[in-house]
């Protein structure tokens, strides 16, 4: 069978299975809508959990980042897997005690306040729809290339499945959805990584295949660093950010995931605490697959693209290049019309064009793998993107229902009517989505960068706070939320969208005009530090949370079952 036929087959199997575990697993109440009704397995939690925070950033875009920015790209690494041990260890049991399940339900009522109830939501929101705009545009990606319709069918058919799915079963429908999900994109991820580890290297374990020789007896990062220097590219495995700006990044990512608010939800979904952090450390491993994994497909990517096409007659590519090139991420302009391809870091002589979202999807193409893998990979970058859309897509939903409506506007809603408005949030969410995904701002890892730096900034500091510190108080809070997301906000549409001046320091190459040499992705790292202080100071001035408050804060922090301290 061709390609084609098998990526409809496989495409068309998933998602009859998504849509079958919706329809079996329909909410019938808000607590079903919400947090699954509260009693799903920490496996199950583990494997839902694992593929809400594996987006198409991490399937379809994190490798191809890292094969073409090298050592650079461990930022991505280090920042998504911290952050999530730092979510499952520092804050998820406290919030699952605190009995809130959503951001903006937790900060409202820690800190006693329908305005810093207001400000959550508005920050959920903001995070949860730049969020999204990654997962449409990796979506849009993917079947542009392999059903082979435009961009924009594409995301609109990936809006009707998730569509179907979320409003449908809610939190209930979309944790099995994503238990099935996670079982297709790690599966899709791993079997090509497998099969290129044993076509370069002999050895099939990709992680282990990254360090070893290939055929010629040369190591891979030896020869790959060979070949970038020669194509004028700095050497694979040695870094050109700055150390400021690489820990800016990390720190930004692993803060920000600690305040995504998609993620935080999953902790809700068990019976018990002890629950959530069984589900936590499985997740931990289920992610690891992946991520150990990814610097390997990088490599192997790299290798593959340059070998096969830099100096090669463009007349002589094989039927990849011309199918990539049709969905236009992919570029030959023959500058000098020898009808070779030139390859070079230098603008100049290059004449290829990649975008960076084809690199693991056209990996197993260009490796000329069986057609099968190759349709496989698509249907998990499908599996990834719409995992997490979907979970982004609850949060909407919850965040308008729930606390909007529900806590400031209609505290009378009946549970049903409450039902009614999440679905009708969640249809309305999914219009906006894919808006995002048609024209989106950037490539997926950028975009979702962006959405960990304005987490870092507005929700970290409330929530730390409001666990370990019992005399943080809603003045503080508020205050620090709204300049961290403003500072943000500015920071992010000056350097990387120029609204402020033209369009002028949003131009490749104005680095230099970075505050302290930090780019829009890891300054919310800086926009959070500012939110603290802001917080502790208007803190120090105004009156102490009342009583109850803080006797609430003490008691989420003692471990369940304990007694009072003895001697």
């Amino acid at each position: 069978m061709t390609v084609q036929i098998w990526t409809y087959s496989i495409v068309a199997l998933t998602f009859a299975l998504y849509i079958g575990i919706a329809i079996w697993s329909r909410a019938g109440s808000t607590k079903e809508f919400y947090v699954a009704g509260g009693g799903v397995s920490p496996l199950a939690n583990g494997m839902a959990t694992a593929a809400d925070w594996m987006s198409a950033a991490s399937f379809i875009s994190m490798a191809g980042l890292i094969s073409f920015i090298g050592y650079d790209g461990s930022v991505y690494l280090m920042g998504w897997t911290g952050g999530y041990v730092l979510l499952a260890l520092l804050l998820a049991p406290y919030l699952r005690k605190f009995g809130k399940f959503t951001v903006p339900d937790f900060i409202g009522e820690r800190y006693y306040s329908k305005t810093a109830r207001l400000v959550a939501v508005f920050c959920a929101l903001l995070v949860s729809f730049t969020y999204v705009a990654g997962q449409m545009r990796g979506v849009g990606v993917v079947f542009s290339r392999f059903l082979e319709v435009d961009i924009t069918t594409g995301v609109i058919i990936g809006m009707i499945i998730v569509l179907f799915y979320a409003v449908l079963g809610g939190m209930k429908g979309i944790t099995y959805t994503q238990v099935a999900q996670y079982c297709v994109l790690i599966f899709a991820f791993m079997v090509p990584a497998i099969f290129i580890s044993f076509q370069m290297t002999g050895n099939p374990i990709p992680q282990l295949g990254m360090g070893g020789k290939g055929a010629d007896g040369m190591y891979l990062l030896e020869k790959l660093n060979g070949l970038s220097t020669e194509l004028g590219f700095a050497e694979y495995t040695s870094g050109s950010k700055s150390k400021m700006d690489i820990f800016a990044i990390t720190a930004a990512l692993m803060v920000g995931t600690a305040g995504l608010p998609h993620v935080i939800v999953r902790f809700f979904t068990v019976k018990k605490v002890k629950d959530a952090r069984k589900s936590a450390g499985l997740a931990l491993l289920l992610i690891a697959i992946l991520y150990t994994a990814a610097p390997a497909v990088a490599v192997f990517a790299r290798l593959n693209l340059i070998n096969t096409v830099s100096g090669q007659p463009y007349a002589q590519m094989p039927g990849w290049f011309s199918n990539w090139e049709s969905t236009g991420l992919l570029g030959f302009n023959d500058k000098n019309g020898d009808g070779l391809i030139q390859y070079s870091a230098n603008a100049m002589l290059n004449e290829l064009t990649v975008d960076r979202d084809i690199m693991v999807l056209a990996n197993p193409e260009i490796a000329n793998l069986p057609a099968w893998v190759i349709a496989l990979v698509a249907a998990g970058g499908l599996a990834a993107a719409l995992s997490t859309a979907a979970g982004l897509l609850l949060v909407i939903s919850s965040s308008v229902s729930h606390d909007l409506v529900k806590n400031v506007f209609k505290p009378d809603i009946s549970d049903k009517q409450e039902l009614l408005v999440a679905r009708l949030s969640a249809v309305g969410a999914v219009v906006v989505a894919g808006y995002f995904g048609i024209n989106p701002p950037g490539f997926v890892a950028a975009v979702v960068a962006l959405a960990f730096g304005l987490a870092a900034a507005s929700f970290f500091p409330a929530i730390i706070l409001g666990i370990f510190y019992k005399k943080m108080n809603k003045e503080g809070a508020i205050a620090g939320m709204i300049v961290g997301i403003g500072l943000m906000l500015f920071y992010m549409l000056k350097f990387k969208f120029g609204i402020f001046d033209g369009g002028k320091t949003a131009v490749a190459g104005l680095s230099k005009d970075w505050w302290f040499g930090i780019s829009p992705e890891g300054f919310g790292f800086i926009a959070m530090l500012v939110n603290f202080a802001v917080s502790l100071t208007i803190n120090a001035v105004t009156p102490e949370p009342p009583g109850e408050v803080q006797e609430i804060v003490e008691t989420i922090r003692i471990p369940s079952g304990a007694g009072e301290a003895t001697h």
